[in-house]
């Protein structure tokens, strides 16, 4: 459920930021360098291609070691927000790269989903457009348990998924912590969670699959909320979630941005391919 959108927010480019979207340096003979997402200096995730018609992508590397989680802004979000809060947008956006981000308050369910297993994105929807990997034979590996959300039809053509990306994997969470968690949306949904997001579109040049069609992929890359996330998916309760959509990272453009917003609005619903 889509609780609220705020206005477009602009992050100062001069600002010094933990986070950082952008491109590898480019291997010789290639037209482009990997699209990663930096923690510091290191490569925290490897992200979709720039092509567009690569498969949907976020790969977790060695640079992902910790979490983002600012000390201040612990009661706020472990009591949950009524609403947007300037205070939290500003704190956060500190750790943002420049750029434009679309502030989106989110109650959501999160399912706990391991490569290779049940309910996998990589495994599933994704094979079933892309086949697997010509050179590896195998579908693509993200290195890290993942949330699975939201899915709904963008048109008959597309079909959006909704992930949220631990910056840790769970087994990193305090067992104690969880627990406090779980007892704590037992009696209320409105604990938060906070993350940096992107939207990419992906669509093979050619149909060598057996469900052929574009896929929208809203990825949350959790800041904070590690507990509670983990928390909420294992006592199958909702959550909130803040995302900071940034415009600047993500593959989609403006029109889709905005069409995101107005879909992640809506009940979820599960793609029906069409009969061939």
């Amino acid at each position: 459920m889509l609780l609220e959108t705020g206005k477009t927010r602009l992050v100062d480019e001069s600002l010094s930021s933990v986070l950082r979207f952008g491109e590898e340096a480019k291997p010789k003979g290639q037209w482009a360098g990997r699209r990663l997402m930096w923690e510091g200096p290191d490569p925290a995730f490897e992200l979709s291609f720039w092509c567009g018609t690569c498969p949907l992508l976020f790969k977790r590397l060695e640079g992902a070691t910790e979490t983002l989680s600012i000390p201040e802004m612990q009661q706020t979000l472990n009591s949950g927000l009524e609403n947007i809060d300037a205070g939290v947008l500003e704190a956060f956006s500190a750790m943002l790269p420049g750029g434009s981000y679309v502030p989106m308050l989110l109650r959501l369910q999160p399912h706990l989903v391991y490569p290779g297993g049940a309910g996998d994105y990589f495994s599933e929807e994704q094979v079933a457009t892309w086949g697997v990997s010509g050179f590896w034979g195998l579908p693509e590996y993200p290195q890290t348990p993942y949330y699975r959300t939201w899915r709904a039809p963008v048109d008959t053509s597309a079909h959006a998924y909704e992930f949220v990306v631990p910056m840790v994997p769970p087994a990193w969470n305090e067992p104690d912590r969880v627990k406090k968690s779980v007892r704590k949306l037992s009696n209320s949904s409105r604990p938060t969670a906070v993350a940096v997001s992107i939207l990419d579109i992906c669509q093979p040049a050619m149909n060598h699959g057996t469900d052929y069609y574009a896929h929208w992929g809203l990825t949350h890359f959790l800041l904070d909320g590690h507990h509670k996330m983990q928390a909420a998916a294992e006592s199958q309760r909702p959550l909130q979630l803040l995302s900071l959509l940034s415009i600047e990272g993500s593959l989609a453009k403006g029109p889709d941005i905005e069409r995101i917003i107005e879909l992640r609005a809506r009940p979820q619903a599960h793609r029906h391919p069409a009969a061939p």
